[in-house]
């Protein structure tokens, strides 16, 4: 049985599922949906420990693996 996708909702913590090396990101590297932009797209932030932002960019769902 495949399990359905989980929903992903607005300040979700969610680590991206690929190398986008464009925006010097690597698979596993963890952000948090801070708006949603379309059907399935969000836009997600990646911080460091300070909290500084040092990517934002629009993801697809299917570039993305909620966190617990």
């Amino acid at each position: 049985m495949i399990k359905p996708i989980a929903k992903l909702q607005l300040l979700d913590v969610v680590a991206i599922k690929e190398d986008l090396p464009n925006h010097n990101l690597l698979a596993g590297q963890v952000g948090t949906i801070v708006e949603f932009l379309a059907s399935e797209v969000y836009e997600v932030e990646f911080s460091d420990d300070d909290g500084q932002t040092y990517a934002m960019l629009p993801l697809h769902r299917s570039q993305l693996l909620k966190l617990k």
